[in-house]
């Protein structure tokens, strides 16, 4: 219940406080290519759950529709204002509207595509018993997954094997530790691993 109420307060001033930089970024968007200002894509949730998980859209319109569901390296969907987005993490800020609504947590493992849940096995199933977050240990770990897998001949094969494995074991580790203190640890950890990339 603390934690809830923390996540809608401190969401809810950031949307305010950052409002004029969001229009600034939607003007950008809207300038550098054709489509939406945010991008829509259905991930799974608590208990199972899909919901529409909100991004500012970074990639060419329909770009989902002409390639995989990861992104790899220099991938030639992504705009130039969306490579700057996806940099520094600004094109995951409208997810504070998915927090507010009750469909995230500031904390907690990231949201998986439906494709990707159904290969989970009974043990890693246990991600969705808590509120998928806008943040967790597996996000500051792979902060630069796009890079990884562009080493890879089959990324997404990489993504599935090895990466994904790697990513539901430190949030099976953060869900049986969470508390305040490990999520103040963790937002604390991911501002400083951004700042540094």
């Amino acid at each position: 219940m603390i934690k809830r109420g923390f996540d809608v307060f401190a969401c809810t001033i950031v949307l305010l406080v950052l409002l004029p930089v969001w229009l600034v970024i939607g003007i950008a968007i809207a300038a550098g290519s054709k489509g939406g200002v945010l991008y829509k894509q259905y991930r799974v949730g608590r208990y199972g759950k899909d919901f529409k998980l909100l991004k500012f859209r970074t990639m060419r319109k329909d770009a989902d529709k002409t390639g995989p569901l990861i992104t790899v390296g220099a991938d030639a969907r992504v705009t130039r204002i969306g490579k700057f987005l996806r940099k520094y993490k600004i094109d995951e800020f409208p997810q504070l509207l998915n927090i507010i609504k009750g469909d995230m947590s500031i904390v907690g493992p990231r949201p998986e595509v439906r494709k990707y849940v159904e290969l989970y096995n009974e043990q890693q199933r246990q991600v969705l018993s808590v509120r998928p977050g806008l943040t967790d240990y597996a996000s500051i770990e792979y902060i630069s997954e796009n890079e990884l897998l562009s080493k890879s001949s089959d990324p997404e094969k990489t993504y599935i094997e090895e990466i994904m494995p790697q990513k539901l074991a430190l949030n099976l580790k953060y869900i049986e530790n969470q508390s305040i203190k490990e999520d103040t640890k963790i937002i604390f950890k991911t501002f400083t691993s951004i700042l540094k990339k």
